[in-house]
């Protein structure tokens, strides 16, 4: 799943292009991939969130996306954690400014492309834009599996009162990259916890945008076993963390964020390389970059974890 550095990468690259763009039409062509889309009438009987559509409610919430996105303007793209939305000149039912969200789930793809431009593969919702820049684009919303979502959703006071940000997003803790997260706030709520660190690490109302793959390698780079209880972590420790993890996402970052394979690119379709930077993650057998231990795979939660037995010893 695309984790805070992909989604920033998207971010950058979608910005020149569609802020102050309006949107000429748009195109559903598969209900599935609004799923995070409420219609303004309300309830539409599949809860917010179905997965499952009966044909008169796909194409009822097709049609309410199309009639609502066309002929908007659209400002600044905005992320926080693993969601990004665009402001825009829409408003909802109750007069609050409305967002275009986006969650690219597993492998939902935003691409810019030119009008003749021949078609991406999976594209579930094409919109057509004209900036007075950079001319006529298209935004195509491409998902091979399905787990993403584009929405329309209204923009809410973030719940510490600075900015705004997404209903649907409300409840996601700012990021480390964020100006205004606390690293006070989030030590403090890491060492109060007999969790283990990873697990915390992954806990998106704790701290945002943090997935296996960069969890893995934080850890690795902190010397901290994922099973390490929270509370048994000292304020240096903490701290420490909490400096590598952001270091983790800056190189993440330079080097376009991690592809393993197609399912993640920028919106130019190229995938990032920080996947031949990483030392725990995808490296089960291979020899530590320390110490030449060979690096232990273990299951986690459905997933895995990747660490080094000998310089990542559980305390």
């Amino acid at each position: 799943m695309p984790e805070l550095p992909e989604v920033e990468v998207v971010r950058a690259g979608l910005a020149p292009a569609v802020t102050g763009a309006r949107v000429a039409a748009v195109e559903v062509r598969d209900a599935r991939a609004l799923k995070r889309h409420l219609p303004t009438s309300g309830d539409d009987g599949l809860g917010g969130h179905g997965v499952t559509l009966s044909e008169a409610a796909a194409a009822a919430r097709s049609a309410d996306f199309e009639r609502r996105t066309a002929g908007i303007r659209l400002g600044a793209p905005e992320r926080r954690g693993k969601f990004l939305w665009i402001p825009t000149s829409g408003a909802s039912a109750d007069g609050s400014p409305l967002a275009l969200l986006a969650h690219l789930g597993m492998s939902g793809q935003l691409l810019l492309r030119a009008h003749d431009a021949v078609d991406d593969r999976h594209v579930r919702i094409r919109m057509w834009i004209e900036h007075a820049q950079h001319g006529e684009l298209r935004v195509d919303f491409a998902d091979q599996r399905l787990f993403g979502s584009l929405a329309l959703d209204a923009l809410r006071a973030a719940p510490d009162g600075v900015g705004a940000v997404p209903a649907q997003a409300a409840h996601i803790a700012r990021d480390p990259l964020d100006p205004a997260f606390d690293d006070a706030r989030f030590i403090a709520a890491l060492r109060s916890r007999a969790t283990g660190v990873k697990k915390l690490l992954l806990d998106q109302t704790l701290i945002s945008g943090v997935g296996n793959i960069y969890a893995d390698e934080a850890l690795w780079r902190a010397r901290l076993h994922p099973d390490t209880r929270g509370s048994a972590i000292g304020p240096r420790k903490a701290d420490e963390l909490l400096a590598v993890l952001r270091a983790v996402f800056a190189q993440a970052l330079r080097e376009g964020g991690t592809s393993f394979d197609a399912q993640y690119v920028n919106v130019n379709g190229q995938a990032g390389y920080f996947a031949h930077s990483l030392h725990a993650y995808g490296r089960a057998g291979e020899p530590c970059a320390r110490c030449g231990t060979p690096i232990r795979r273990v299951p986690f939660g459905g997933r895995s974890s990747h660490f080094c037995p000998r310089c990542q010893r559980k305390r």
